[in-house]
């Protein structure tokens, strides 16, 4: 069995142990009223821009999320909040340097003996999120998981849904597709653009990932038959008809068939959580990978950590 997929199914139980972790980083986390800046690289970017939004829409304050070589260095902030799972990546290593007595910095980091954690004001760690696989999948969620918790959110809940996506079905059969669409809102626009990269790592397949209002603002054109859009969170009006009229296949946790399954694992909830939708995007990708004869844990031109010389 590849990695990725104990991995995978390890995220319900990550989710729960970074719920308990949470009231004892009070300290470190992001203070109500703090203006915030969230970096990371690649899917902890994404992370970032998920938990941003959130934040903000949670009325704790101003969060701004940016890939760490794109921070704008004439800001400021009272905190920067770094995720990274193995704590090397050079371009976070050097943001945290450079605001060293500027602006107080926390990482979130999946090896207890990473440098980072020493460079950083404060350090979260979460080696029972860390992962062997070259493609992220339980370190970034859990990070997610453990600042969703910091805001208040259902942890329970959540966690039931994630159960969910470990057992319910795909919903649609990765190798009659050519291409498909993530599309999400507000918070989840950051989930669809994890989703899209875990289909172009893992299997090197055209992914894409979009606002889901801005979707029909020419993205649309793409959708044909054989092509799939994915929706996580709330749709806008419409949107299903429209995409039905291109002839391509729409999911959503509203209308992809794992409603039964739900009534059984998680109470009745419908729809998922967008993040347990994540999870289930996430097989997806380890799917399509391996209908195209591809290995999930070696993804092409891909290391573990980008360590630049």
């Amino acid at each position: 069995m590849a990695y990725v997929h104990a991995e995978i199914a390890s995220q319900p139980d990550c989710w729960r142990q970074a719920s308990e972790l949470a009231p004892a980083m009070l300290d470190r986390l992001p203070r109500p009223g703090e203006r915030v800046a969230v970096v990371g690289c690649g899917t902890s970017w994404f992370m970032a821009m998920a938990y941003a939004a959130r934040r903000e829409a949670a009325g704790q304050g101003e969060t701004d999320a940016f890939q760490a070589s794109e921070f704008p260095a004439g800001r400021h902030y009272d905190r920067l909040l770094a995720i990274t799972r193995s704590g090397t990546t050079t371009e976070v290593l050097e943001l945290i340097a450079a605001l060293r007595g500027r602006i107080p910095t926390t990482v979130l980091v999946g090896d207890p003996g990473s440098p980072v954690v020493e460079t950083a004001d404060a350090a979260v760690t979460m080696p029972f999120a860390d992962e062997r696989s070259v493609v992220q999948t339980r370190f970034a969620t859990t990070a997610l998981a453990l600042l969703r918790a910091h805001l208040g959110d259902n942890m329970t809940a959540l966690a039931a849904d994630a159960e969910v996506a470990i057992r319910a079905p795909l919903p649609i059969d990765p190798s009659l597709i050519e291409q498909v669409t993530f599309l999400g809102r507000g918070w989840t626009i950051g989930l669809a653009q994890e989703a899209a990269l875990k289909c172009r790592e893992a299997a090197t397949f055209w992914a894409e990932a979009y606002p889901a209002m801005d979707y029909r603002h020419g993205h649309i054109s793409v959708a044909a038959p054989g092509r799939l859009v994915w929706a996580f969170g709330e749709l806008p009006d419409g949107l299903p008809e429209d995409v039905a009229a291109t002839g391509a296949s729409f999911a959503d946790s509203r209308t992809h068939g794992y409603r039964t399954v739900l009534g059984r694992w998680a109470a009745g909830r419908t729809p998922v959580d967008p993040m347990a939708d994540l999870i289930l995007a996430q097989r997806f990708a380890v799917a399509l990978a391996t209908s195209r004869g591809l290995d999930p844990d070696a993804p092409r031109h891909l290391s573990r950590s980008v360590v630049l010389t």
